[in-house]
């Protein structure tokens, strides 16, 4: 029951990130910065309601507390903080630009690319499928590139910015709500000073309905987070690498079907590599499984 109940969580907070996209499209009167800077302000003030509601303020600030006094772990909180505002805005300004297909191509090689990251940073043994599956998916990039005669520079942007925040938050051992907490406080005064005194709108200067829109960026943003640190808790790593590709998968289907990108034979060739990396990928995480004689 503990195994399924995790599902649920999983795949709530997967579907809820694959969606995001059509919540973006309904702010397309505000510029890309300006809604990155909300979102963070008002996952914030989200953040601050919940712990008071749930009573996990004491935790928060005991963590806090603990925190304060290790230097390393204080810049890795800012750093961490920097990488998924990055991750945020360039997700953001990807979709208001009508490229959804670069934002789920970003989000399947992810996890590929963590993989690599784990091999050079953390000096982690890198197995052959994981070096065939890198070097499928990296020739279905090259086959993008030169199909469209563009390099998928947003694509590799998010892979990587996401990526290296896996990576400093590696370093940190806080609770989900404290970890969302921190990270968007820290940013947060950067959004006020951008959104009163820089942005041309001004602050919350829209009609009642996309102020509202504005406000719901912070609940849409907090509550996928806080189900997946729930299924984290519940399943294994290796249902969690299924579990991942929900998200590119149902962007990808948006932004043909919905959203009527172009994509013909050869982006879809280009595509087949991606799925053949990621299929070598979670194949062989599924052998290493057995392996080690451990249950999915």
């Amino acid at each position: 029951m503990k195994k399924d109940s995790g599902l649920v969580y999983g795949f709530g907070a997967y579907i809820l990130w694959g969606i995001l996209p059509l919540y973006w499209k309904l702010l397309g009167g505000v510029s890309s910065i300006d809604i990155l800077f909300y979102r963070i302000i008002w996952s914030l003030i989200f953040m601050l309601l919940y712990m008071i509601a749930l009573r996990k303020m004491p935790t928060f600030i005991q963590e806090v507390k603990v925190l304060l006094k290790n230097r390393k772990k204080v810049l890795a909180v800012i750093i961490a903080a920097i990488f998924v505002s990055l991750n945020w805005g360039i997700f953001i300004y990807t979709v208001s630009i009508g490229q959804v297909q670069q934002a789920s191509l970003g989000y399947y090689i992810n996890p590929l690319l963590n993989v690599l990251a784990g091999a050079l940073y953390l000096k982690e043994p890198l197995t052959k499928q994981a070096k065939l599956a890198s070097l499928s998916a990296l020739t279905g990039v090259i086959l993008l590139t030169l199909q469209t005669g563009v390099f998928p520079f947003n694509s590799l942007f998010l892979a990587t910015s996401f990526c290296l925040y896996g990576l400093t938050k590696k370093q940190l051992q806080l609770s989900s709500a404290t970890s969302i907490t921190l990270e968007t406080l820290i940013i947060a005064p950067i959004g006020l000073i951008y959104l009163f005194f820089i942005s041309p709108t001004g602050f919350m200067n829209y009609s009642m309905s996309t102020n509202v829109l504005l406000m719901g960026a912070g609940v849409v943003t907090a509550i996928p987070l806080l189900l997946f640190a729930t299924a984290v808790k519940k399943l294994s790593y290796i249902t969690l690498g299924f579990l991942q590709y929900v998200n590119p998968t149902i962007m990808l289907v948006m932004a043909i079907f919905l959203f009527h990108e172009p994509y013909a034979l050869p982006q879809f060739i280009a595509f087949a590599f991606i799925w053949l990396g990621i299929l070598i990928f979670v194949a062989g995480n599924l052998i290493q499984v057995r392996k080690k004689g451990l249950r999915p």
